[in-house]
């Protein structure tokens, strides 16, 4: 069993990052841009943009926090989405899901200028990656993707089953995958909640992308020997032996499940990594205007 160890892929990436921040430098370039709209105080996001702005201090990138308590108005933060719109300096910027309840994600999401959209969820990126044009992917299925090129892992003619179908992460993965070329050219089964005899769809599988939400659901009886095992969740279950009480762990029984894999991703140290990763990828992309000219 060979860890993919996204913690490790992450920082070498960061450095071919940084070396090409570098040459812009030297040639008197802009910099990349990246801003973060944060609403209210969600222990989740407030660790992950804080994971995002460390990382572009790391690879030399300009980042801006927007900071907003949870009780604003929907109006107020479309008003800050539009001045990140129409921000010349700004090459990407997130909005920090999830958002409080009196605010429509769907609007705000179809605010941001898809060609500042480098998290990769504006419908017109989403569409141009389904059609297999160039456009901003989701950031964790782009994480994943990088995992599985740059650890040489065959998807050509691969059984692939994807379990979880959001639009984040189950749905564009599975598409991802699908498609001509590598990493892809795979068969792709997307399962979900209502999908009968889950297991048995599972142990089908030659790579299994666990993106369901539910900590440690899928055993070791359900995934067949030397499948390559992909792990998106990140759960925070209690543990009165940890200092916090609680600890991560991922959608896979790892204990279980890894003696039976070829490869394994990790939680923590996994795919995790790799989506703040791919934002950065995204966002030198923007800067370049490789995707939108």
């Amino acid at each position: 069993m060979q860890l993919l160890d996204g913690k490790l892929l992450s920082e070498n990436i960061k450095a071919e990052i940084a070396a090409e921040v570098d040459l812009i430098r030297e040639r008197g370039g802009k910099m990349p841009h990246l801003a973060a709209v944060l609403v209210g105080e969600n222990p989740a996001s407030e660790v992950y943009v804080k994971s995002k702005i460390k990382s572009c201090e790391q690879v030399g990138f300009k980042s801006t926090l927007v900071r907003r308590p949870a009780d604003i108005p929907e109006g107020e933060l479309l008003d800050i989405v539009q001045r990140l719109n129409d921000d010349p300096d700004v090459d990407g910027f997130i909005v920090q899901l999830p958002l409080p309840k009196h605010m429509d994600e769907e609007k705000i999401t179809l605010a941001i200028d898809h060609r500042k959209d480098v998290d990769g969820f504006h419908p017109i990126n989403f569409g141009r990656m389904a059609q297999g044009m160039p456009a901003f992917l989701p950031a964790t299925p782009y994480g994943i993707v990088e995992i599985l090129r740059r650890y040489n892992i065959e998807t050509s003619g691969k059984h692939c089953v994807v379990v979880g179908r959001s639009n984040i992460v189950g749905t564009p993965i599975s598409i991802l995958l699908s498609r001509k070329g590598y990493p892809g050219d795979c068969t792709v089964t997307l399962t979900h909640s209502r999908t009968q005899d889950l297991a048995a769809e599972v142990r089908r599988a030659d790579i299994v992308v666990a993106a369901i939400g539910i900590p440690e659901f899928i055993k070791g009886d359900w995934v067949k020997p030397g499948a390559v095992v992909i792990d998106v969740g990140i759960n925070r279950i209690p543990d009165a032996t940890k200092k916090s009480g609680a600890r991560l762990v991922g959608d896979v029984d790892f204990e279980e499940v890894a003696p039976k894999c070829s490869h394994i991703t990790p939680v923590p140290g996994g795919v995790g990594l790799m989506t703040v990763t791919a934002l950065l990828l995204n966002t030198l992309k923007a800067c370049k205007k490789e995707i939108y000219p």
